[in-house]
């Protein structure tokens, strides 16, 4: 148990176990007070057991040699109260007191021959008996207690504190007021080391650079108290305290960068792996605890983005527009996390009413269960590299429902998804999705990838090759929302796509211009003559539906004739 990392954390999680705490932190004067009610109650006992006493009570003459057991019973009550509050020194105190009065009621018995000395053997034998139980059930709770608690706060990969840990630990440094930086960590291209060597090779290097860094943090050699946590994955965080300036935090960093840049020796083979780093300062660049770990995530999001794999760079506004977004950042990541990324599914119809297929839509859940609207979390997520995984999620999700649906003999559909321009161009994009496509079983001709026009702006090149590729693997390639961007008839010509997707400002228009229902007359007709299907988006009037099918438009898509559905439902539909 890695202690000096969460040892702190680990005193607040005790908060959350309240009747562990309230016995833990019982003060001292109750001890007393209840070694006193003890040997009052002991001198009442042997008072009321010589006494011949007889008292009225409630018009009944009582002998006071009745109320012995009373206070028998009263005495054994402190007696458990000592193991119940105070565990261990209770428990010992309790049996030194029990093996005093036992001899002294033995003598009382077979000297005396006082036969009120026999209810209290047999009293003092069931008090050993309970504080016995209570004191092997306590410490068993115990042990338990502590074992959840570890577990509350710990990485089981690498032993680190894990992220819960982490945000608690930046909690307590708000509410004390304590300058802190917090640094993200993301390992380079280490999915290539799962991939080539295996997800137990993939461990051990990350159980390594665990050690490592959490042997730095012990060792203060960095002239900063540090705290070293895993996010998750390839994920690490690092919190730093005890700083004078920018300098100092730039040192740690580096100090960490240099740790695990030397070379990581797994079963004779050597890895090298480098990482890119993204810090947040508290309070400069953010006075709210839970949007550190998002400010520090941004600034690694722009390292990502600016290519340099071991960079180090500081958070600014700049690449956040406003605490709005950091919140939409970390309700993404939290998303992902907890699977409430999904997806619904909205028709496409030909002009005759028979349905072509579905467009898989991206939605998402925050935590309280709320739906937030894709223009909100969509944008976020393109722009702070989370898009990817976005995309990937709903493209599992669509791909295994087009399996089922396959299966059950309806093969005459169509799944189209969307893509974003920053998913295609990533270096392993065709692998992922051909690993999705291939342990679902599902024929690459029913998947339709969506893209925009506007991918042949930036890296024309780069983008003909990768849709080119997709095409090798057998899918259909779409250009969404045709007209709205870099619209060019020499992009659409070099595009080896399927379809052309219109966009639903065009077919919106149609209600009250004739201009307009010419404009896309004449985008239906382009969309033939490089012998594309062609398929509108937000049809939501019979007058559209007419207009489209006197222009030959081939497919419909919009609220007219269906609403994005739930999967269920749209398994029903098909």
């Amino acid at each position: 148990m890695k202690k000096n990392n969460f040892s702190f954390i680990s005193k607040n999680i005790d908060k959350n176990f309240n009747m562990f705490q309230f016995r833990k932190q019982m003060p001292k004067f109750v001890f007393v007070l209840i070694l006193v009610l003890y040997l009052i109650t002991s001198v009442l006992v042997i008072s009321a057991a010589k006494s011949e006493k007889i008292i009225i009570l409630f018009g009944i003459e009582v002998p006071v040699t009745i109320f012995t057991g009373v206070f028998s019973s009263f005495s054994s009550i402190c007696i458990i109260w000592l193991v119940v509050f105070f565990r261990k020194t209770g428990f010992i105190t309790s049996f030194i007191l029990l093996f005093i009065q036992l001899p002294l009621m033995l003598i009382n018995f077979f000297v005396r021959h006082n036969s009120t000395s026999i209810p209290g053997v047999f009293m003092n034998f069931f008090t050993a008996v309970a504080i016995v139980i209570i004191y092997i059930n306590d410490t068993i709770i115990e042990k338990y207690q502590e074992k959840i608690r570890y577990q509350a706060v710990t990485d089981t990969l690498t032993g680190l504190p894990n992220r819960f840990s982490c945000t608690e630990l930046i909690d307590n440094f708000v509410k004390g007021g304590t300058a802190f930086t917090v640094v993200s960590i993301d390992l380079n291209n280490f999915k290539s080391i799962n991939d080539t060597m295996g997800h137990e090779i993939g461990n051990k290097v990350l159980q390594e650079i665990a050690s490592r860094w959490d042997a730095l943090a012990k060792s203060r050699r960095t002239n900063t108290v540090d705290f070293v946590a895993r996010i998750g994955g390839d994920e690490f965080a690092l919190v730093i305290i005890g700083y004078k300036n920018n300098t100092d935090v730039l040192d740690t960093i580096n100090a960490y960068r240099e740790e695990i840049e030397r070379v990581i020796t797994i079963d004779n083979y050597d890895y090298y792996v480098t990482a890119g780093f993204g810090y947040a300062k508290y309070p400069t660049d953010s006075r709210v605890g839970i949007s550190m770990l998002a400010c520090a995530d941004a600034a690694l999001y722009a390292v990502k983005q600016q290519g340099i794999n071991n960079n180090i760079l500081r958070f600014t506004p700049g690449f956040l527009e406003s605490e709005r977004s950091i919140e939409m950042v970390r309700k993404i990541r939290s998303a992902l996390s907890n699977q409430t990324v999904f997806f619904y599914l909205q028709p496409q119809y030909d002009l005759s009413h028979k349905l072509r297929g579905f467009e898989a839509l991206a939605r998402m859940k925050d935590s309280d269960g709320k739906l937030i609207n894709p223009f909100e979390f969509i944008p976020v997520a393109e722009k702070n590299g989370l898009i990817d995984l976005v995309d990937m999620t709903v493209f599992r999700q669509a791909v295994k429902f087009l399996a089922d649906v396959i299966q059950k003999g309806n093969t005459d559909v169509t799944m189209s998804v969307n893509v974003s321009i920053w998913h295609l161009m990533k270096n392993s994009f065709i692998e992922e999705i051909r690993e999705v496509i291939e342990s679902n079983g599902v024929p690459a001709d029913h998947i339709e990838l969506e893209v925009t026009e506007s991918i042949m702006v930036n890296s024309a090149e780069k983008a003909l090759r990768r849709i080119n590729e997709v095409k090798k693997m057998g899918l259909k390639v779409a250009i969404d929302n045709f007209g709205t961007g870099y619209s060019s008839l020499s992009y659409l010509n070099k595009i080896p796509s399927d379809s052309l997707k219109i966009d639903k400002s065009f077919i919106t228009a149609m209600n009250g211009s004739e201009a307009s229902k010419q404009y896309v007359a004449s985008i239906v007709s382009i969309g033939h003559i490089l012998n594309l299907k062609v398929i509108s988006e937000g049809v939501e009037t019979p007058d559209q539906i007419d207009a489209l099918r006197e222009i030959g438009c081939d497919y419909v898509q919009g609220y007219y004739w269906g609403r994005p559905i739930p999967p269920e439902e749209a398994a029903k539909l098909v």
